[in-house]
């Protein structure tokens, strides 16, 4: 028994380069823990440390110890549903925004990490109108700026939000949003939301953050939205482009809308790493390969009357990477093969292989599909796409490209060509 106890235990030795060694007695080995365990994994979450947990909401928008659940009855948003039991009980869980009004949701002066933020969104006006903007130690100009939707890999408006269950996203019935990138800052932070739209916001919502050292080589969080409504002819989307500085790019979050019959997912991606200029470093081979997935994304579903396999397309979502199609079809159906918009998402999370980079990064994709007269050859797209860039970098950071109108931001109905 003595010796079946001691092959599984494991002892804290030191500390050591920033990090927590970690001796494990049966394989005789040390396993070097990262310093910042305020960003917990299943291999270190046991680690004891001196990080102070907060977490900022509507009951507690401060985020400041035993101050959670102090609205009176006549400030909170849920007062007259509380009205009866009184402070303490769901006085104010959600905040209103006003329209054309921005809300701070969450503001600490300090030093921390950012490990979760949870947020599902009320009223009438559409995420596209809702811009989620995170800035990181006083700066004037966002680190992250997105809609809502698009940040948590749901694009394709309300009622269309997928199922995603990954190691940095999760959309959860029914609309519940989550991040678990890793947010570090250095001497404070600042999230707002605004709403665009000149319909009612409601939010709830909760912010939650490690108060801790930041180890000296941690970089900051970054997210970008892009969007083009119909690409010209032979020209490729750009995914984004003028990050300046050192980093690395963690994650892509696509909302394709095609419009030609057939499949239209053979553009390849491609990292422009550091000068590159006419060819990139990292070239991949197909849309649906750099998302992971294969052939079209399509699975059996049965037999054809001749006997040959039905193929229907099948939504995933993995730790890394997924895909869905708001009405998933089958190849041979008439809308697969028609010119009605077909909505599509894809999100790719390079978390345990990360794009480096030492001073600058462009991301783009091609759109090519197949012509329709069995010649072989590719056709070039006129499709739409937007899409959320995820990076890390040393500050600062390049000034974004200045957002769209509200209008223009928002998903269209009925678009064919």
């Amino acid at each position: 028994m003595a010796d079946i106890l001691e092959k599984r235990v494991c002892v804290v030795l030191l500390i050591i380069c920033g990090g927590v060694a970690v001796q494990c007695a049966a394989q005789g080995r040390a396993q070097v823990y990262p310093a910042s365990v305020a960003v917990p994994s299943m291999e270190s979450v046991f680690v004891l440390t001196n990080a102070k947990s907060r977490s900022i909401s509507p009951e507690n928008p401060t985020g400041e110890k035993g101050r959670g659940g102090k609205a009176d009855l006549s400030t909170g948003s849920a007062r007259d549903a509380a009205r009866d039991l009184g402070v303490g009980w769901k006085v104010n869980p959600y905040v209103n925004v006003a329209p054309g009004s921005t809300y701070t949701l969450a503001q600490f002066k300090g030093e921390g990490i950012v490990n979760h933020i949870w947020m599902t969104l009320g009223g009438t006006a559409e995420y596209r109108s809702a811009i989620l903007r995170i800035y990181w130690d006083g700066e004037k100009g966002a680190s992250v700026e997105a809609p809502v939707g698009d940040f948590f890999g749901a694009g394709w408006g309300r009622q269309n939000e997928p199922k995603i269950n990954s190691a940095a996203i999760a959309v959860n019935p029914g609309s519940g949003f989550n991040s678990f990138w890793p947010m570090p800052f250095r001497k404070g932070l600042r999230m707002t939301l605004e709403n665009r739209s000149a319909m009612p916001l409601s939010i709830y919502y909760e912010v939650s953050f490690a108060e801790t050292a930041v180890p000296a080589r941690a970089a900051y969080f970054h997210a970008q939205f892009r969007m083009v409504e119909r690409l010209k002819p032979g020209t490729v989307y750009t995914i984004v482009d003028g990050i300046r500085g050192k980093g690395q790019y963690v994650g892509t979050s696509l909302s394709h809308g095609a419009r030609s019959p057939g499949w239209w997912g053979e553009g390849e991606v491609k990292f422009y790493v550091d000068g590159d200029t006419l060819n990139p470093t990292i070239n991949g081979t197909g849309e649906e390969d750099y998302f992971l997935g294969s052939y079209s994304y399509l699975r059996p579903a049965g037999k054809l009357p001749n006997g040959d396999p039905k193929l229907a397309e099948e939504n995933f979502s993995s730790l890394y990477s997924g895909f869905y199609s708001v009405m998933p079809l089958e190849e041979m159906d008439p809308a697969y093969r028609g010119t009605a918009e077909r909505r599509l998402g894809e999100y790719r999370w390079h978390i345990v292989d990360p794009i480096r980079f030492d001073r600058d990064l462009k991301v783009t994709i091609q759109a090519l599909g197949w012509k329709a007269d069995g010649s072989g050859t590719y056709l070039p797209l006129q499709d739409s796409y937007a899409s959320v860039a995820y990076w890390y970098q040393a500050e600062p950071h390049s000034e974004f490209p200045k957002l769209s109108s509200d209008a223009e931001l928002q998903v269209r109905s009925g678009i064919s060509e």
